[in-house]
């Protein structure tokens, strides 16, 4: 279990380089395009499709599987190490396949979300800034309506003050005088 978890964060790393790789450049597919294709099939110049580049899931699975078939046929007929004849070969084999088919699409959601932040920099920083202003301009909102807020309540205690001082200024007899007790 060991080594297939090896084998299979290796497989990861090696399809995000393939796929780094095939984003820089896309040599090997345009002359496999040229050998397999008439003139009037080829691809355009300008198009940056690969084989695991700009590819949808079919054709990237299928080119993934042949590479490391072919890589699995060489290791087997050059070297003691049996692939398929084992379990622990034939398990090795698919995570190895696996692991490259994650690491192309986790290359993918990389290299996409680079070039996403980089044409968004400017608007996100131009929002930011928007709404640190919107930020400002509402706490300088607050604190005038805080002001204005005491300053009422201030004029408000001040009155009922005044009005309690003219209903103390009547002394005991006046007060149940005017109740109608008296």
């Amino acid at each position: 279990m060991g080594l297939e978890l090896v084998i299979f964060i290796v497989a990861i790393l090696f399809g995000i380089f393939l796929y780094w790789r095939e984003s820089n450049g896309n040599g090997a597919y345009r002359t496999l395009n040229k050998i397999a294709n008439s003139k009037e099939l080829q691809m355009s110049p300008d198009n940056p499709k690969g084989f695991v580049y700009k590819q949808g899931i079919i054709p990237r699975l299928i080119f993934v599987v042949t590479i490391v078939m072919i890589a699995a046929l060489i290791v087997e007929f050059l070297t003691p190490i049996a692939v398929f004849s084992s379990y622990n070969g034939i398990s090795a084999f698919a995570s190895f396949a696996a692991g490259t088919l994650i690491g192309t699409y986790l290359a993918s959601f990389v290299i996409k979300s680079t070039e996403v932040i980089e044409q968004k920099s400017d608007s996100i920083s131009d929002i930011v800034e928007d709404a640190v202003e919107k930020g400002k301009d509402f706490i300088e909102d607050l604190k005038t309506k805080d002001t204005k807020v005491v300053e009422e309540a201030k004029a408000e205690i001040k009155t009922e003050s005044k009005k309690e001082m003219e209903v103390e200024k009547k002394s005991a007899r006046e007060r149940l005088k005017d109740k109608g007790l008296m």
